[in-house]
């Protein structure tokens, strides 16, 4: 087990509260880096480091934070903590345990970034994570480390926590822009993309809590060190979030490239499946990415790897179904989140979504025709690369995969009325 990096003392007693943060090395990479660097020398150290955005899209941070246009508006940066993808709770984690460290990393990151405002939008359902990060802003406003002539230095920054109101729509950049200009969370025509006219007008640089909470350590050790975990395109640590039908589930921060296989079987991680049943599917990074088959369970957790494997590593939400699961039931409920959460903006989306669940409940309560399967594809490609963002195409890829690996799961549903296996089939087994 490599020392962790994002998740390091986060059990200590107390690290919550920036004297305890403080004694555990808490703000001291915020004050290396006023007082060693020039903005521009920490955008190379982390672009040195090889750290990749970790939302979703994976985008490398450090040439991320060159885009930024150089003009003379103010600059802002948003840290996306809007965490709303299905499988995935690790922002809610840090948020909760170390608020701190995501505190110093929006510094840090202000700092490089020559920014004088900060926004940390907050999912609206995280409420205890809101509160910390709260208590975190206040507490180091208090301390002088964030206002004017932050710990001595000409360097000025205001941090403002933003609570959303429950919307999946703004965990997209563009949209959450919106939400926190007071309109509604639509997402927006790209370009101009936010590094060039963002927030208020302004470049604005946008991240994911997890990317900005890597930051400090970053800037403490170097970018060599932290280049030194992971694979030679994926390098670090990432923390994957493993659900579903494990017995151990929960956050583990590990180097990527981890396989797949030791993720979910080895006694520290997750300690094998529920039952010690078989692993029918999984889906590597949250719910909007496309399922992996049983026998690519030595896939490493990489982001070019997973890629290779037909999905993406996403936002690290790993969901592991045992053999016994129903793939159209699963299938069915992953996208009536999607359908409930689609903003209404495009057309393909909008109705889209709706006519996938409507297919979907016919062939799972028994009323479909066999000519429903390519019906779901067939709409699938209505709205995948149609859409005016990417949630339409996150809606499909659980679909357009799971009919790939298991089409006679499908059309068994058509000719039997019911579930091969999970309670619906034992419903019927019963009934005969």
């Amino acid at each position: 087990m490599p020392e962790l990096v994002v998740t390091k003392d986060i059990n200590v007693p107390g690290i919550d509260s920036l004297d305890v943060y403080r004694q555990h090395g808490g703000y001291e990479a915020l004050a290396k880096a006023l007082r060693e660097h020039q903005p521009d020398d920490i955008v190379e150290i982390v672009k040195q480091s090889g750290l990749r955005g970790r939302g979703g899209a994976g985008f490398p941070a450090g040439m991320k934070w060159s885009f930024l246009a150089k003009n003379d508006k103010p600059r802002y940066l948003c840290c996306n903590s809007d965490e709303s993808e299905p499988g995935t709770f690790k922002d809610r984690m840090l948020m909760e345990k170390i608020p701190h460290r995501l505190v110093e990393g929006v510094l840090i990151t202000s700092y490089a970034c020559r920014v004088k405002t900060a926004f940390i939008y907050i999912r609206g359902e995280l409420a205890l994570a809101a509160q910390q990060v709260e208590k975190a802003v206040k507490e180091a406003y208090d301390a002088g480390l964030i206002g004017q002539n932050i710990l001595g230095s000409d360097f000025s920054c205001d941090v403002i926590v933003h609570r959303g109101a429950g919307a999946y729509i703004c965990g997209e950049e563009s949209a959450l822009m919106e939400s926190l200009e007071g309109r509604r969370g639509y997402p927006r025509l790209k370009p101009p993309f936010p590094a060039v006219i963002g927030l208020y007008g302004g470049p604005t640089v946008i991240n994911n809590c997890e990317t900005l909470v890597t930051v400090p350590a970053i800037v403490l050790n170097g970018g060599e060190w932290y280049a030194s975990y992971g694979t030679e395109k994926s390098k670090g640590t990432r923390i994957y979030g493993l659900s579903g039908h494990v017995k151990k589930p929960g956050n583990y921060e590990l180097p990527l490239g981890i396989p797949l296989r030791e993720l979910i079987y080895d006694e520290k991680y997750g300690g094998g499946v529920l039952g010690d049943r078989q692993v029918k599917a999984v889906i590597p990074g949250g719910s909007s990415t496309f399922l992996l088959s049983a026998d690519q369970l030595d896939t490493p957790m990489d982001y070019e790897s997973v890629a290779a494997a037909g999905s993406m590593l996403g936002s690290g939400g790993v969901i592991v179904m045992h053999d016994d699961t129903c793939i159209v039931g699963a299938v069915l409920r992953a996208n009536e989140f999607y359908r409930d959460e689609s903003c209404g903006k495009c057309t393909p989306c909008r109705e889209g979504t709706y006519w996938l669940v409507e297919i979907l409940e016919r062939l799972e309560h028994g009323h479909g025709k066999q000519k429903d399967i390519d019906l779901l594809l067939d709409v699938c490609d209505n709205i995948s690369g149609k859409s005016f963002c990417p949630l339409g195409d996150a809606a499909t890829s659980l679909i357009k995969s799971s009919i790939r690996l298991f089409r006679d799961e499908y059309e068994y549903h058509v000719t039997h009325g019911h579930c091969q296996v999970g309670p619906g089939a034992k419903v019927h087994a019963g009934a005969h």
